[in-house]
């Protein structure tokens, strides 16, 4: 009985012109052998199975070739094309880096290298999975990576480009492999199985390469898989079958209940594929492809895009013309959302028939034509404004809130305009009164002057003011100050985490003019922070505190000035400087700080 080869190594690549999806590498590697521009060191990188290892192959048999031809490809006629297509050949040595990855497979590797070829003009070490090597191999294989034997070449090969120390990346000329195309791997396929006489439908071939996910390796042992669970007659249904793959019918007829509205009928669906052993998951993301799919197939310019057999493409092309840009945009958004809230939910199933339910929603006649997604209103429960109550009926008192009815005054005057801030929010707790000094008739400056201005106040309520002139600064106190800025620490977004914690320790001091604050950091570095919030810091608590001349400094903290307690120790002590009987109640209690 012969020997069965898999067809990933029966099929596998001798040329370059024979390798799949790779050909702007192929040209390189090949202009630089007929150009005679070889370098000493090659990274090749990218996802397993598109073809590193066998490109490194097939470049060290080609310029070992004693006759190449003049495509820059082996002849594979001469002794060292034989050797090596014999796996004989002296001139190239492979060394798996994730079983050899220690200095002494290092050591071993250099001491071989100084032994020149005995046929042809080059050694050619490959060396796979090279990032598993360890930190002082690779360290060890520095020099003789930067400077080798002029008959010495180095193939690297990884999947994990990133785990490779700088230092090597350097030495290498670096080659990023792709991973192969749905398309190339059908083409790649079809050829595979008449070549083993196998039938097989292109809408089989095609779920074949998208299963493999870009690997080449991957999609001929799916097929091998398959054929031998075809025994040689692959259709679309024994490979959804084999490979637990969900139907598209399942999509498409999913779509058409949630064009048309149909709740109970897209939950049954759901309920049919759980049944037959699909996960929520796999479900969702497959519902989230097909929308996709969806989508490339609305406009004739991506339809490229689209990756499908030619009778499955005509059924999309069909359903995307009863489908909106819009719809498809919103129900691509519900099934990403579902399928990132999908592990943390506790109720998965609930989550996806709570998509499905507003998937079927996008399409109803009251449905916004706006937006992401269904918005649910709730009606506002306490959406009545309450009246506001003064002691005295000439007051005029600002608070922080939404628009209320204005108060009317007995007085036939009207009250002047109050702009409010655009920058304030509705804060539904406790409010903290700021008055204004005009509204108790008292002047700060002149206090004899009351009366005089009171009655010149209202002569000018009369004539027509600016809203300039109706806007009055309030007068602030260091109270106030500190809420409203506390306020803004709590409202800065979670990527500002850091400053909003560092202004929870600031406490910020009004100096003298009644209208700048000082804030007091501890390096420079949340001094450029806090400089860099302090335009917005300066609106809000101008708004809040409804004074237009609120200015911020901010200033480094000198040397031996606490600005705030780092540990407990230094609370104490700074508690203990205001009130020494504390130590006197540590001392006699024998306690000691944890």
């Amino acid at each position: 009985m012969e020997n069965y080869i898999v067809s990933a190594r029966k099929y596998r690549p001798s040329t370059f012109d024979t390798v799949v999806g790779q050909r702007a590498l192929t040209t390189t590697l090949k202009n630089a052998i007929a150009n005679h521009k070889l370098a000493h060191a090659y990274l090749f990188c990218g996802p397993r199975g598109v073809g590193k290892t066998t490109c490194a192959r097939i470049f060290a048999k080609t310029i070992n070739c004693l006759h190449p031809t003049s495509e820059g490809e082996a002849c594979n006629a001469c002794e060292s094309c034989v050797a090596f297509n014999e796996q004989r050949s002296y001139n190239i040595h492979e060394l798996d880096a994730a079983s050899n990855n220690s200095v002494e497979d290092i050591r071993s590797l250099i001491e071989q290298v100084r032994i020149p070829p005995q046929v042809g003009k080059y050694k050619v070490y490959i060396i796979d999975e090279v990032h598993m090597l360890s930190q002082a191999a690779f360290n060890a294989f520095l020099k003789t990576l930067e400077e080798p034997p002029r008959h010495a070449i180095f193939i690297l090969a990884t999947t994990e480009k990133h785990k490779i120390l700088p230092t090597i990346l350097s030495r290498c000329q670096i080659y990023d492999f792709n991973r192969i195309s749905v398309n190339d791997m059908v083409e790649h396929l079809e050829s595979v199985a008449s070549k083993e006489h196998i039938d097989a439908e292109p809408e089989a071939l095609t779920v074949i390469a998208q299963k493999a996910d870009g690997g080449m390796r991957d999609a001929l042992s799916i097929f091998d898989q398959v054929a031998s669970f075809t025994n040689g007659h692959i259709t679309y249904r024994s490979v959804i079958e084999n490979l637990n793959v969900l139907d598209y019918e399942y999509y498409f007829k999913l779509t058409d209940f949630i064009l048309e509205n149909k709740v109970p009928e897209c939950l049954l669906t759901f309920n049919d594929v759980l049944q037959k052993g699909f996960d929520g998951n796999h479900f969702i993301t497959g519902l989230a492809s097909h929308f996709r799919d969806l989508l490339v197939s609305h406009d004739p310019s991506t339809l490229p895009l689209l990756e499908a057999g030619a009778s499955i493409r005509e059924r999309y092309l069909a359903q995307a013309q009863k489908c909106t840009a819009p719809f498809l945009f919103k129900a691509m958004k519900l099934c990403n959302d579902c399928d990132l809230n999908y592990r943390v939910s506790k109720n998965k199933r609930l989550l996806i028939e709570l998509t499905l339910i507003q998937l079927a929603q996008l399409t109803e006649p009251d449905a916004e034509s706006e937006g992401r997604s269904p918005t649910q209103t709730l009606k506002p429960l306490f959406n009545q404004a309450r009246p506001v109550q003064v002691s005295q009926p000439a007051a005029q008192t600002s608070v922080a809130s939404e628009p209320q009815p204005a108060y009317q005054p007995p007085q036939a005057a009207p009250a002047p305009p109050v702009h409010p801030n655009p920058m304030q929010k509705i804060d539904t707790g406790k409010k903290i009164p700021v008055m204004k000094a005009g509204s108790m008739n008292i002047s700060i400056k002149r206090p004899h002057a009351a009366q005089t201005n009171t009655n010149a106040t209202q002569t000018n309520v009369k004539a027509p003011a600016t809203d300039e002139q109706a806007y009055e600064d309030y007068i602030i106190n260091e109270k106030d100050l500190n809420v409203y800025w506390n306020e803004f620490a709590a409202n800065l977004p979670k990527e500002e985490a850091a400053n909003a914690a560092r202004m929870r320790n600031i406490r910020p001091h009004l100096l003298e003019d009644g209208v700048t604050f000082e804030a007091v950091v501890d390096n420079d570095m949340v001094q450029k922070d806090m400089q860099n919030l302090r335009t917005s810091i300066e609106t809000h608590l101008r708004g809040r505190l409804h004074n237009r001349k609120i200015t911020m400094k901010v200033r480094v903290s000198e040397q031996g000035e606490h600005v705030r307690a780092y540990s407990h120790l230094e609370r104490f002590q700074m508690m203990s400087k205001k009130n020494p009987d504390l130590l006197k109640l540590k001392e006699e209690l024998g306690l000691e700080l944890a």
